[in-house]
């Protein structure tokens, strides 16, 4: 799918072993500084500290989501991580990095 290259959202999508599969424009330039695209083919794992490893091995394992934000370089970002699949067979990870406000808005909708 082309549109999602030009996606303004960081998008980069790993195998069932934690092997990258595919990063947008916004995922290379994000992670430019190790590597961009010459990530693609390489572990997850090695870019991860021990923690994240293991919040990536235990979303592989189960198929859950996760959802957190952070900030960094004073930037701060919404990250959701979700499986996906293919003939109901988990074959690997989605992680959107969407770029938000620090003053976003919350709304309860009833």
């Amino acid at each position: 799918m082309d549109w999602f290259n030009e996606f303004p959202s960081a998008i980069t999508v790993c195998d069932k072993n934690g092997i990258i599969l595919y990063m947008n424009e916004k995922s290379c330039k994000t992670f430019s500084k190790d590597g961009s695209e010459t990530l693609i083919g390489k572990s997850l794992y090695d870019c991860h500290p021990a923690a994240a490893t293991a919040k990536i091995k235990e979303l592989l394992a189960t198929g859950k989501s996760n959802s957190y934000t952070i900030e960094k370089n004073g930037i701060k970002k919404l990250i959701h991580q979700s499986p996906w699949f293919e003939n109901n067979e988990l074959k690997g990870l989605v992680e959107i990095s969407i770029e938000i406000p620090f003053g976003m808005k919350h709304f309860v909708r009833k």
